[in-house]
């Protein structure tokens, strides 16, 4: 199978050699907070769920556009940053260079009538135009992998 190196973040790196290659990239976060939520605050329309497993893990804990928005800004604002890596699209490519954050918000559950706290993990690239955050994960931590 032919690798598609193509990068389509706005972080001027190359993408590795090889899917199973090292994914690391040193010296994060790639993208300044400013930058990203002034991205967020342009709408909806600004953030895309850029991966088949980030449109599947939305629709399981069932949060929209708007909702993953409000955690990325929550995770840049109060969240903890994790690392920077390399992530693919589909097996073939594109890819983007990501930040990763963890992020512990408090949602009200009504099963158990009360707040509770949940942990996310939040992977996004700024889009090569800066016009777009792809965003590439958010889910819980049982789903890292």
């Amino acid at each position: 199978m032919v690798n598609n190196t193509r990068n389509l973040s706005a972080y001027s790196g190359t993408p590795p050699p090889q899917e199973q290659g090292d994914r690391h990239i040193a010296d994060g976060p790639l993208y300044h907070v400013a930058d990203v939520l002034a991205l967020l605050d342009q709408g909806e329309a600004a953030l895309v769920p850029w991966t088949r497993k980030c449109k599947d893990d939305l629709l399981r804990l069932a949060l929209d556009v708007s909702d993953a928005q409000a955690l990325v800004r929550e995770a840049l604002e109060h969240g903890c940053y994790r690392n920077s890596e390399w992530c693919v699209q589909q097996p073939s490519g594109p890819w983007a260079a990501c930040d990763a954050y963890q992020l512990w918000h408090n949602e009200w559950v009504q099963a158990a009538y009360k707040e509770m706290c949940f942990e996310y993990y939040i992977k996004f690239a700024i889009g090569k135009s800066g016009k777009l955050l792809l965003l590439v994960s958010c889910h819980e931590p049982q789903d890292r992998g």
